[in-house]
Formats: C-alpha cells, structure tokens, sequence
C-alpha cells in the first residue's frame, strides 16, 4: 500500500472525524478502570492527528506508523503544537524494541487494514508484550454491517475548490472485506491545474466473538465491547465496535 503522496492528503479526507471523542473516549475507560494514566502508544497513529491530542492532555505518547510519509506529518504536526512525540516506523503486527505502556490504542478504524489473520493475532501478542501489568489495549473496529452494508457497492464523493475526490468500494478478497479505490484531485497552483492522484486501499473485519477470541488466547481480559464511542452494547446497525482489554 502507498502513502506517499496520499499521507498529505489524509487529514483532508479525514478533516470531520471525531478525534475528541476518541479522546473522551480513552479518558472515560481510564477512569472508570482505575487505569494509570501515563505512558500511551498510538499505534498506526498515522499523521498524528490523535498523537498530539493525547499528549496535549498530558500523555506521554509514542507513536508507532509503517508509513515514512505518515510519520513525517506528524512530527511536523507535533512540532507545529509544540509537544514533544518521539516516532517510529514500524509495522503494528511485528511491534518490537519499545518500552512498557500504560495504555496501548489502535484507533480509526488502522486494525482492519491487516489483510492476514496471522496479522492481527500477532498484532494482540505483540501489544500484550508491551503493556504494563494491568495496562489497557483500546482498539476499534469497522462493524460487518458497515464493512458489508454500507461501504461495499458505494461511491462517495467530495468536491471543494482545492481538493476532490471519487471514491468507490467494491467487495474485497475475503469474507466482510473491501477495496476503496480513490482518485484524488488536488489542485497546483503552480501550473493552475489539478493533478490525479489514485490510490487503492485494503480493510477486512471480522465478527466480535472472533476478535474476542484472539484477544483472551493473546492473554487479554475483556473488559468491555463498545458502539460508536458509547458504553452500550453493538447492534446489528452499529457501523464502529470499541474494544477494551486489559492484561492478566
């Protein structure tokens, strides 16, 4: 998968997600689980965006990327904000070398683009490697009924005076997967024309009891399984499922 050119354009596609209630959201299982609230690794932390909102109240954030791109706007995001965020590139399903956490997050949905089973197990006895006794690891998921019902078969599409785009997802490989492909139009003012840049994306999800099951065999406690940044319990339409384990 390619970053290069898309890294730049990420935070405008992404310019309305809810990144504080992420943040709400973290601070809320915190409390209520009496959890430590120091070290955090965002991991597949991207350009920052969440990175920087967590050390702003007063974290201390690593942030781990695969992608150079990614990880190059969010230093410079960082810098901007003033707050201090050490970065790496690493792949989220092969997470070595790094200290002990407090809390470990894979937010916005980074999970399902792991194509492999293998991965995502992994993914959980890495993160489990690299949590503090009683630490938290806080991750969501796309729904199957979001992956199925509302991305797959669909086109999206913004248009704004700088940047553009066409967005389509069509069925993917594997069960409850998709492909988006996506043609971005970003205007030049140099040569006062927009240039094409494409871009083919890969998410798979998998139904709860699957994600619970790799979870207690990686060492996890559940804790709870949340709906669209609320403490209730999913339903057949919840399009985002939060995951909260602690380690044993």
């Amino acid at each position: 998968m390619s970053y290069e050119r898309f890294a730049y354009l990420y935070d405008e596609l992404m310019k309305d997600a809810p990144y504080d209630q992420w943040v709400s959201y973290v601070q809320n299982i915190l409390v209520k689980y009496d959890v430590k609230a120091g070290k955090l690794l965002d991991l597949a932390c991207g350009t920052g965006e969440l990175s920087v909102r967590f050390a702003q109240q007063g974290f201390d954030v690593t942030g781990i990327d695969l992608s150079e791109d990614m990880l190059s706007v969010a230093q410079a995001k960082a810098e901007e904000k003033g707050v201090k965020i050490p970065f790496f590139q690493q792949n989220m399903a092969n997470l070595e070398g790094q200290e002990l956490f407090d809390v470990i997050g894979i937010f916005c949905d980074s999970l399902n683009y792991l194509q492999k089973e293998d991965e995502v197990k992994s993914t959980f006895s890495n993160v489990h490697q690299h949590i503090q006794d009683n630490g938290v690891f806080i991750f969501d998921v796309h729904s199957l009924y979001k992956m199925n019902d509302i991305f797959i078969n669909q086109t999206f599409a913004l248009n704004e005076e700088e940047v553009s785009y066409i967005w389509h997802s069509f069925p993917g490989e594997f069960p409850n997967s998709v492909e988006h492909e996506l043609s971005f139009f970003v205007f030049d003012d140099r040569s006062g024309k927009y240039d094409r840049i494409d871009e083919l994306h890969f998410q798979r999800t998998y139904p709860i009891e699957i994600y619970l099951n790799w979870l207690e065999a990686a060492g996890f406690q559940i804790l709870e399984v949340g709906a669209d940044f609320e403490h209730i319990e999913p339903n057949e339409h919840t399009e985002r499922i939060f995951f909260v384990a602690r380690k044993k």
